[in-house]
């Protein structure tokens, strides 16, 4: 292997370590530690590693830490704190420290001087916030799309939402389910959007209308329920309902109680998203697995590799889900 040859990801590979990590010890940047650092210039020397003088001057100096935004109402969803533990962990790896952004913390610039990169999960176009920690100066890894104009994110790690609701809508209908029902909030993330627009090709596809209701990105337990009781009890007359939030689930299952509704049989239920709620209900839901502390891992990655020069600005990495299959979807015999 020539020098000219010879790439940074070589360098890891050989030393045993993340690509993040083999910068940060060439670099002199990082939490690294003294015995992996000369473990990785000695790999560097061997291999004859030049490095990309260009990629490095984007380098920034370094503060060792990177920042995370989640939506204003995130803190109370299993969801997004099983993202946030997988991010730390990821970042911790690479030697840096991950900060929980308070709101406002963009506000009045001085954010770049804190943090080396951002991670910003679920952007909302109407979150007012959310353009200013794009323009802040540091490279930006999305978890989804942005939806607003702006400055673009460095970066984004995304899951094809649209393909787990076909797969459940799909699977209602294999088990029986004629008239389906979305809660779902507005177009306003990526997310939403998507499952939206999915819900609409499915109808079109089956000639079955799913009928669709608006609810709070967040929506609350007694929010989902509302909802539920009007699609179940009015002309819709649903059979099954998919609800998009996490934590809402009980909701579902409450109004279903009330309306007399036997669940698994009488009424099918799944989620988008497989949270505590979910898993421990009674009866369990059928539900999206979007694995969110890997996805929180994956974000890290991304920002990391970005802040290392070793991922192009504009990357867009591609997330897994798994859907898991409950007694809620059980269907009539």
């Amino acid at each position: 292997m020539t020098s000219r040859s010879v790439t940074l990801i070589d360098v890891a590979r050989a030393a045993g370590v993340s690509k993040s990590t083999a910068s940060n010890a060439l670099g002199g940047s990082g939490r690294v530690s003294e015995t992996t650092r000369e473990r990785v210039q000695d790999v560097a020397r061997e291999l004859g590693y030049r490095p990309n003088t260009a990629a490095r001057s984007l380098r920034r100096a370094g503060t060792g830490a990177i920042g995370l935004h989640l939506p204003r109402t995130a803190t109370r969803l299993d969801y997004y704190m099983n993202l946030a533990f997988g991010a730390v962990e990821r970042a911790r790896e690479d030697g840096l420290d991950l900060v929980l952004l308070a709101p406002g913390t963009a506000a009045g610039g001085g954010l770049a001087a804190r943090v080396d990169g951002l991670l910003v999960i679920d952007p909302e176009v109407d979150d007012p916030e959310v353009p200013d920690l794009l323009g802040a100066g540091v490279p930006v890894v999305t978890g989804e799309r942005y939806l607003g104009g702006g400055v673009a994110p460095s970066g984004a790690v995304v899951c094809d939402n649209a393909a787990s609701l076909v797969a459940l809508l799909d699977h209602l209908a294999e088990r029986g389910a004629r008239r389906p029902a979305l809660l779902v909030p507005g177009p306003g993330s990526d997310w939403a959007s998507a499952l939206r627009a999915a819900a609409g090709a499915w109808s079109r596809r089956e000639g079955v209308e799913v009928a669709v209701r608006t609810v709070p990105f967040a929506a609350t337990p007694v929010e989902a329920e509302a909802a539920t009781a009007d699609l179940i009890g009015g002309a819709s007359g649903a059979d099954a309902v998919v609800c998009a939030p996490d934590g809402a689930v009980p909701g579902v299952l409450a109004a279903a109680a009330r309306a007399g509704r036997q669940v698994g049989t009488d009424l099918l239920v799944a989620a988008c998203v497989d949270g505590a709620a979910a898993r421990g209900s009674g009866p369990q839901v059928t539900a999206v697995d979007l694995r969110p502390s890997e996805y929180g891992r994956a974000c890290a990655a991304l920002l990391s590799d970005l802040l290392a020069g070793s991922a192009e600005p504009g990357a867009v990495r591609w997330h897994d889900w798994a859907l898991k299959v409950r007694e809620s979807t059980a269907g009539r015999a």
